[in-house]
């Protein structure tokens, strides 16, 4: 049998982790700076993809994806530059998607062309709300106008563009979100990205929640109901929601993001970046230091940014194979799962009507869906 990489693909992240400012939900590794030395920076990103690209020699690579932080502040030449190694270290997959994080302000959205020129193909663009008092709430730098206007530049630009929007915010209603919606809805070109909002302990909304002053939360049976409208009108309107929070055209679903959830290979570089390396048959987990200049110095002074490489067991991979590929529409292959301590726990579950075995697959049902964690601790006990 094919290993998981071979069946998932393999994918490259390249964590920026810069931003403009901190938004108050935000639980990412993201840091606000006065001044960035990108020819710094690009040293380090060009030996990190040197020493990975050594030890994944003559792998397809099947996408390329800029995180972050805010990608958006990249200096043009700096993806160049990185994109030009890429070619130069891997054989890549003639569909291969190259994706850009974006946030939607006059001035990133001026780079746009030297990213199409650099190799981007798609960006995702971190709209977050369609209303002024709710980006404002939300701590975004933008506002409604501009953010329409950088999504328009970007539909010139690229030929695929996703945004994302967070949902069951303060004050939110069902109505309110409906009307959103369809609104994006009208506006979307192939991919959205749907999330519900999650108050994250160590944000300055977990520190508000925590104190009682994050108020005008909806509560659980309205987000419910904010979620299942969401997979209803989205599916009307031709974007099947093919994983927990995202949506697309038929086709137009994320490669980067399917690589993760069928539990492929792809490495991670740059601060606090994550990897999952098969190599000799093993599988490895990698983890990078999460300050940006203790990444930059130690990538000079080793060679190496990671901070930790640790080999996942049967055990501990059969359990990510389960929380990531649970999160797809389309569930997981029977053939790689472990079924003789599976079979009466998804009995169970499917007696209930949260799981189904169809195509080969276990998958959660659309009732099993929306509470999808329950499942996933119930197919994980001991």
């Amino acid at each position: 049998m094919a290993e998981d990489w071979e069946c998932g693909g393999f994918g490259l992240y390249i964590h920026w982790p810069f931003c403009q400012a901190k938004c108050p939900y935000c639980d990412f590794n993201s840091h606000v700076v006065a001044q960035i030395d990108h020819r710094a920076w690009e040293a380090a990103y060009l030996s990190e993809i040197s020493r990975l690209g050594a030890e994944t020699e003559g792998r397809v690579l099947r996408s390329v994806f800029f995180g972050g932080g805010t990608p958006s502040m990249m200096d043009p030449a700096l993806v160049d530059a990185v994109l030009t190694r890429v070619r130069a270290t891997w054989p890549m997959a003639n569909d291969i998607e190259i994706t850009l994080e974006a946030n939607p302000t006059s001035v990133e959205a001026d780079r746009f062309a030297g990213y199409r020129a650099a190799g981007v193909n798609r960006v995702s663009m971190g709209i977050q709300a369609l209303n002024d008092p709710d980006l404002k709430a939300l701590g975004r730098l933008h506002g409604r106008d501009e953010a329409l206007r950088a999504f328009e530049i970007a539909r010139g630009v690229f030929e695929r563009v996703s945004f994302d929007l967070i949902y069951a915010r303060q004050g939110q209603t069902l109505a309110a979100w409906e009307a959103e919606l369809r609104e994006a809805l009208s506006l979307a070109v192939d991919h959205l990205s749907l999330y519900q909002l999650a108050i994250e302990d160590g944000t300055a909304f977990g520190d508000r929640y925590a104190a009682g002053k994050l108020r005008g939360l909806p509560d659980d049976d309205a987000a419910a109901d904010m979620y299942a409208l969401t997979q209803e009108i989205c599916a009307a309107h031709g974007f099947a929601g093919y994983e927990v929070s995202n949506h697309a055209r038929p086709g137009c679903e994320s490669i980067h993001n399917q690589i993760y959830w069928r539990y492929g290979d792809y490495a991670g570089i740059g601060p606090g970046a994550h990897g999952r390396l098969t190599l000799d048959r093993r599988r490895y987990a990698t983890e990078a230091g999460l300050a940006p200049l203790g990444w930059l110095a130690q990538v000079r002074k080793t060679g190496n940014g990671d901070l930790s490489r640790s080999l996942l067991d049967e055990a501990a991979q059969a359990t990510e194979r389960l929380l990531m590929g649970m999160r797809l529409t389309e569930g997981v292959l029977l053939e790689r799962l472990d079924m003789a301590a599976l079979s009466s726990k998804i009995k169970d579950l499917a007696d209930m009507g949260m799981v189904e075995i169809a195509e080969d697959r276990l998958r959660a049902t659309a009732a099993g869906r929306p509470v999808l964690n329950a499942v996933l601790r119930t197919l994980l006990a001991d």
